[in-house]
């Protein structure tokens, strides 16, 4: 079994973080040691998951955050390190699948909102975080992607475009910031249950939708492969997409292997 960091004193940013993996991943980090920022547009339920957390002997702040915004990821980066000094860890998580249809009969304008949280929210986090890191001379940023970035779902074109724009920006920015000591990897968990999972299975479109429930990993998986990807031992998937839906993966944070 893999054993966890320990990540006192560490600063971790998690978009995304009222729900799912970015809760998941928050409780996890702040178990760790590290001082976590809460970032997401349901204030209220933050705010109750930091007090959770910090009654339980963890620290962490909550922040009203809309990732589509570079203002409010500029002033989330900027929280962080005027808290805390510094900036070790941006987990960009947030993102959404709404909504679900078919290209011709899609909304355009919530099509294009999909991809300013998707992409824009990335690429805002990286925008941002990049230099504080560069000045420190150290930091990781996971971005959360998806096996949709190599597929074509029916339904799905948003969040197929949207991923596979991620996939490309985590190759970039790995590729621009390597040499100053950042490292930046993107994350392929597969399907987990989560409140998204319920949306595509609610929606009935593609092979997605189908999946027994029991076939989806828990958000907690997902926290521990972040977790790992501060580690060394996760340096040769730098610039590229840890996945866990292979077994190499899995194997890493010991996790179970697919049958």
């Amino acid at each position: 079994m893999t054993t966890s960091p320990d990540l006192s004193n560490q600063t971790a940013i998690v978009t995304g973080a009222s729900r799912g993996i970015g809760e998941a991943t928050a409780r996890y980090l702040a178990g760790l040691g590290a001082h976590v920022i809460l970032a997401a547009r349901s204030e209220d339920t933050i705010e109750k998951i930091t007090y959770e957390i910090t009654k339980a002997g963890g620290k962490a702040t909550a922040l009203k955050v809309d990732t589509s915004s570079s203002e409010d990821v500029k002033a989330m980066i900027n929280c962080a390190t005027d808290k805390t000094g510094r900036l070790d860890l941006l987990i960009n998580n947030a993102g959404i699948i709404d909504p679900i249809s078919r290209i011709t009969e899609s909304d355009p304008d919530a099509w294009g909102r999909a991809l300013d949280v998707n992409v824009k929210g990335v690429y805002y986090g990286l925008r941002y975080a990049l230099p504080e890191m560069t000045k420190q001379r150290s930091g990781t940023i996971v971005n959360i992607s998806s096996g949709a970035a190599n597929s074509f779902l029916e339904g799905w074109s948003h969040y197929c475009a949207s991923k596979a724009a991620v996939v490309r920006l985590t190759g970039i920015a790995h590729k621009e910031a390597e040499a100053d000591g950042v490292r930046v990897f993107g994350l392929s968990p597969g399907t987990v249950a989560t409140g998204m999972m319920q949306q595509i299975k609610a929606s009935g479109i593609n092979q997605v939708s189908q999946l027994p429930w029991d076939a989806h990993i828990t958000p907690d998986w997902v926290a521990k492969a972040i977790a790992f990807l501060t580690t060394a031992g996760a340096d040769k998937w730098r610039g590229t997409d840890f996945s866990l839906k292979v077994d190499e993966g899995r194997e890493a944070i010991g996790m179970p292997l697919e049958s």
